[in-house]
């Protein structure tokens, strides 16, 4: 046996977490002398610390480390499933950190060459485009910011097993339309969208009419520049935005191998603004 000093010193946890981990049903001491209150810790709970320690480093929560325990013990083969699902989420963040990354290597070149932090605003590519009428399948619904993985997968995955059930034709690439004018609590007014070539129940006419185009080469986290460019492009040139913001997803972010080859197109109905005075 050995004492909560020792369990402490050998894995590298203090005391004060051993105690807690206690309370909360994740790691309970092997003995608690009665009399001392003194705490004891069995040798082959030396394992279990360091699968606990290691499953943090993996950023599992304790709750979820909790789980993970019942399915090592268990053996029910849960375990692999879910350091499957965390390795990709990781994966994920990873990704993430290096386009970032990207990002403050190409703003600190361009200080260093005496540009302004924001002169990526000028590569950014606004025109006119002239957009065709075009029947959208759709699902409308308010969107928190959070869920908008979540709901891409789930909305557009129900709108392609209606297509396939019904034998409809995609006409043009997914898209998602955004209604409201601002965010909210309830999230933001969205509609997903697939064009397709027959009416069908579920289906509506869409014609943007003039819009101004930005053709996206990259991760999405560029859009917020691109609606300012547009919004700023459109004043200047004097026209008017007059209906919902869309994006098209030209090729299909599931399948790109980087965030580099994602090719998004950015659509914002206008017309041209009335002259003051």
């Amino acid at each position: 046996m050995l004492s909560i000093g020792e369990f402490s010193n050998l894995c590298r946890v203090s005391a004060k977490t051993l105690r807690y981990y206690a309370e909360i049903g994740l790691l309970a001491p092997s003995l608690v002398n009665p009399e001392s209150g003194y705490r004891y810790y069995a040798m082959e709970q030396l394992e279990t610390m360091l699968f606990i320690n290691r499953m943090k480093a993996y950023s599992f929560s304790l709750e979820e480390i909790r789980e993970l325990l019942k399915a090592r013990d268990a053996g029910d083969g849960a375990l692999y499933p879910a350091l499957l699902q965390k390795k990709e989420q990781l994966e994920k963040r990873v990704r993430a950190c290096q386009s970032v990354l990207e990002q403050l290597d190409g703003d600190m070149q361009a200080l260093a060459q005496g540009k302004a932090i924001m002169a990526y605003m000028e590569k950014i590519r606004v025109q006119l485009a002239d957009v065709p009428a075009m029947r959208l399948l759709s699902v409308r619904k308010r969107v928190r910011t959070e869920e908008y993985p979540t709901e891409y997968a789930g909305c557009f995955g129900r709108l392609f097993r209606k297509i396939a059930a019904e034998k409809l034709t995609m006409a043009a690439p997914p898209m998602v339309l955004f209604h409201s004018a601002e965010h909210t609590p309830a999230g933001l007014d969205t509609e997903f969208a697939v064009p397709v070539r027959e009416y069908v129940t579920g289906t509506r006419d869409f014609c943007p009419g003039l819009c101004l185009k930005t053709v996206v080469r990259g991760a999405y986290t560029q859009l917020p520049s691109v609606y300012t460019k547009q919004l700023e492009w459109a004043e200047k040139e004097g026209y008017k935005c007059v209906g919902a913001l869309y994006e098209v997803y030209v090729t299909d972010p599931t399948q790109a191998a980087d965030e580099k080859d994602n090719v998004t197109e950015v659509y914002c109905p206008v017309k041209k603004a009335a002259r003051k005075g």
